[in-house]
């Protein structure tokens, strides 16, 4: 179904980030004193929404906000994008999604993410902009928004030959019913070891578990398991070979939304027709840009800052 302009449609979640540098995460019962602080628009779903836009896609968004000026913050975010928000839901009875992020001197973090209004996206919002998901090259969805929206989403796009890509995070256990639809799976280490039951230590141990996973997903030839692996790149397994693909070696400032851009890239590239491997590698390019940034949705890179990277 590739358009001219790659159509991607985002279901996910938009939140509002507040990120402290710290020089190590704090203890139990204990206080730090940190060394900056910023507030950055945020969530799966805006962000790889962002990362898609940036690297010029056509890109809907369906989510939902609160009636708040973080709602306004991001609201205002996706016209600066040139993402279509027209489907993304203003609700009086929930606030806006929020994260809290503890940066360490190295890039890594850890994060709490509080959904508030994500997790009241609804059938009927689906319903009301399922034209978009119809019409798209291809459907990018998380899980920061309820399964069961996602799943019904997907349905949609496997109705209209829309490619659907998932990437299942936070990790969470998940039915069957909603990976039968999944056509490109990527999910990091941690999500891999979750929804495979196996614990992964070597390669032949990653490679072993995405095959479980690529069991569960639809059984087409184009179907994948991409399990991403940060620095060490990416594995990809297809129903006829398993590749490693190596990722560009960068000096990590925040790795924030990294696996965004991996995402946001990855369903980019897809939606122009491109092959998996060469999507594969032009996401790994894009999760590399972005960790050399600080804040997620900030980080998410260009087509030129991947061009000067490569």
């Amino acid at each position: 179904m590739n358009h001219t302009t790659p159509k991607v449609t985002v279901v996910g979640s938009l939140n509002v980030d507040l990120v402290c540098h710290a020089m190590r995460r704090p203890d139990t019962g204990e206080t730090l004193i940190g060394d900056a602080f910023d507030i950055f628009t945020g969530g799966k779903g805006f962000n790889q929404a962002t990362a898609a836009a940036r690297l010029g896609a056509e890109v809907t968004l369906i989510g939902s906000v609160g009636t708040d000026l973080f709602g306004d913050m991001l609201l205002a975010a996706t016209e600066n994008e040139h993402i279509d928000s027209r489907f993304v839901t203003k609700r009086t009875d929930v606030g806006t999604g929020v994260a809290t992020i503890v940066i360490e001197p190295d890039g890594d973090n850890s994060i709490i993410v509080v959904p508030r209004a994500n997790m009241a996206l609804t059938i009927a919002d689906i319903d009301v902009a399922a034209d978009c998901i119809a019409d798209a090259d291809a459907l990018l969805l998380q899980l920061e928004t309820p399964v069961t929206v996602s799943e019904y989403a997907a349905a949609i796009a496997k109705r209209h030959g829309t490619k659907v890509i998932l990437n299942p995070a936070p990790a969470q256990p998940l039915p069957d019913s909603l990976l039968g639809y999944v056509d490109i799976l990527t999910p990091n280490q941690s999500e891999t070891e979750l929804l495979s039951g196996m614990k992964i230590s070597t390669h032949e141990e990653a490679c072993r578990a995405a095959e479980v996973l690529r069991d569960r997903i639809v059984d087409t030839a184009d179907a994948a398991v991409v399990l991403t692996l940060g620095k060490q790149g990416a594995l990809m397994l297809t129903a006829t070979a398993s590749e490693h693909i190596s990722a560009l070696s960068v000096a990590p400032v925040d790795t924030t939304g990294a696996g965004d851009a991996f995402c946001g890239a990855l369903a980019t590239a897809l939606a122009k027709g491109e092959t998996l491997r060469s999507a594969v590698e032009f996401a790994n390019a894009a999760g590399a840009a972005a960790v050399t940034v600080t804040g997620a949705t900030p980080s998410m890179p260009t087509q030129a800052k991947i061009n000067r990277l490569i």
